[in-house]
């Protein structure tokens, strides 16, 4: 890293004044961090960098599903919750209902029992819990154990696209690059089986704006969904460790 920074610091000539404007801002993403908001992955992702680091380390066999960024709001210790319940804590919630299901498996087709899925996303009003102190703990999350078929199911609202936080230092960076802040409607998994190997990974509404143009560079086509009809099917489908 050192020498791509110094070459980065030749090759532009950067001055006194520019040096300490990217302290500055370095400074601030930093101190804008807490136990509930990570600026400096937030930065990382609207750089591209999160995904980049997917891309080159984590993907998967050719058929596996395509892993995208984990981002800056998963919590860990989201409550275990039965095949087939609702993620959704809050007493009144706005929003369609939507299913989501499907069956794990491996490259080969074969089901993968047990395996566990960490699921989260935002509320109707594109916030997640953590952000918002209307919610309920733990609201729009759960994890689930699928079946001895690979079978699971969950119930939730649909998605819906949001702003990625805009009031610090990484809202300053997008709008002096001309640049938006939204994220397209997506659910957010993390699937794990003993004996393969995990996958970080979101599901987007196919009916959803912002597909081609994601504020952190996530959207894969294969990871795209049919959400219309109150249902979404997404077959995961993990690497088998040797």
């Amino acid at each position: 890293a050192v020498p791509h920074l110094h070459a980065f610091v030749a090759d532009v000539g950067l001055t006194r004044d520019e040096w300490f404007a990217g302290i500055d801002f370095l400074t601030r993403v930093g101190q804008m961090c807490d136990g509930q908001r990570q600026e400096t992955i937030l930065l990382s992702d609207t750089l591209g960098v999160s995904m980049l680091v997917e891309m080159l380390n984590h993907a998967g066999a050719p058929g596996t599903t395509e892993p995208t960024v984990f981002g800056p709001f998963h919590v860990a210790g989201a409550p275990e919750r039965p095949a087939g319940a609702s993620i959704v804590e809050a007493e009144e919630v706005d929003g369609e209902q939507l299913t989501v299901g499907g069956q794990v498996r491996d490259e080969e087709g074969r089901p993968v029992p047990g395996a566990r899925l960490d699921v989260w996303q935002t509320a109707p009003n594109g916030l997640y819990d953590v952000q918002d102190s209307a919610q309920p703990e733990m609201n729009l999350r759960g994890i689930f154990t699928a079946g001895d078929d690979g079978v699971y199911e969950f119930r939730t609202v649909r998605p819906v696209a949001y702003p990625i936080p805009e009031d610090g230092p990484v809202g300053e960076m997008l709008r002096a690059t001309g640049r938006h802040n939204w994220r397209p409607a997506h659910i957010h998994f993390l699937v794990s089986a003993p004996g393969h190997k995990p996958v970080i990974t979101h599901v987007f509404d196919r009916e959803s704006r912002y597909l081609d143009a994601d504020a952190v560079f996530g959207v894969r086509p294969s990871l795209v969904l049919d959400m219309d009809g109150g249902r979404a099917t997404f077959d995961p489908v993990l690497e088998r460790l040797s």
